[in-house]
């Protein structure tokens, strides 16, 4: 049933997505506001308990409406599973931004492309390079498809598996939500009362996101040049400072032959595309310190990255359906 539910849900959202403006997204906010204006005084356990609200509350939720409904029936229950699914999870909650961008460069409008890219990630884009645009239009891509896809489905098919239906997938995109809510309302109107509630918010989504980020980087790995995508992880990942993204923007770089890392730019939501100053060791030259070996980004890179985030998908939901055969064969 899991593979029906996230291949539906997949389905759906390519044909009926949710606009850019969406009352989920409103809803999301609102929430995740009124629960820090009214539970957060600024101290840590305060922080502990606006996060375990914010993230658990829905999910607990969303297990309780699917047990209600597999007692019923499972037609009712794989609906649910699919409803949150199509809530959650999905390529059209982000493509559009690459999309824009991608239309814009073909169309030579690298000012426009620059607009967007900054408009998206919230910080000053206007002085990129050409490369840099590119290398953070790819880097910012992968880590939305895996925020939104890849890790989405890991947690929903791994809180699935003990009977809990959706819950995995509101917890992880609730938990992704809650740091980067936080961290924009640190950044933008400097609340310095917010501080550990940004920091825990981070730090617990980066302990669930761990092994989801692994998958997605060997995922990347095997419908990619494997060998070059598991020396770019080994090599590579320490030059991002937060090491789920290392590891799967490493993966990927090696996976399509791309140079990404860097120096990230000055942004009011900088949690993504961190590369660290300094070279790696297996790259002493002074011109390529800080970034995974390959070539410098193109435009076709763009497209590399479609076709190796379509492959990926592609494989989780065979091994998920071949699981489910297994299961039920069995």
């Amino acid at each position: 049933m899991n593979f029906f539910a996230v291949l539906l849900a997949l389905l759906i959202e390519q044909l009926k997505p949710l606009p850019r403006d969406n009352w989920v997204h409103d809803t999301l906010i609102s929430w995740v506001s009124w629960i820090g204006r009214n539970f957060d005084a600024g101290r840590e356990r305060h922080a502990i308990v606006v996060w375990c609200i914010t993230v658990l509350v829905p999910s607990a939720a969303a297990a309780a409406a699917y047990l209600l409904a597999a007692r019923y029936s499972l037609l009712l229950a794989l609906s649910v599973n699919v409803l949150v699914l199509y809530l959650t999870l999905g390529f059209r909650q982000f493509s559009h931004y690459f999309t824009d961008i991608r239309d814009a460069l073909e169309r030579g409008e690298e000012d426009e492309a620059r607009r967007l890219l900054g408009q998206w990630r919230h910080f000053d884009a206007s002085d990129l390079p050409r490369a840099d645009l590119l290398r953070h239009v790819i880097e910012n891509s992968l880590l939305a498809a895996h925020r939104h896809v890849f890790g989405v489905f890991f947690c929903f098919i791994a809180l699935s598996a003990v009977g809990l239906g959706p819950a995995g997938a509101v917890a992880y995109r609730m938990a992704e939500f809650t740091g980067r809510y936080w961290a924009f309302k640190n950044r933008t109107i400097d609340a310095a009362a917010n501080q550990r509630l940004m920091q825990l918010s981070q730090r617990l989504f980066a302990v669930i996101d761990h092994v989801p980020a692994r998958l997605t980087g060997f995922g990347f790995a095997v419908v990619g040049n494997f060998e070059e995508a598991i020396n770019s992880w080994r090599r590579d990942a320490g030059l991002w400072s937060h090491d789920n993204e290392g590891v799967l923007l490493a993966a990927a770089a090696g996976a399509i032959g791309v140079q990404l890392g860097g120096q990230a730019p000055a942004a009011l939501n900088p949690e993504s595309v961190k590369a660290l100053s300094g070279a790696s060791d297996a790259q002493p030259d002074e011109a390529t310190a800080g970034y995974t070996a390959g070539a410098t980004p193109q435009a076709g890179h763009l497209q590399s990255v479609v076709g190796l985030v379509w492959r990926s998908v592609v494989l989780w939901l065979l091994l998920t359906a071949l699981l489910s055969l297994a299961n039920l064969l069995g």
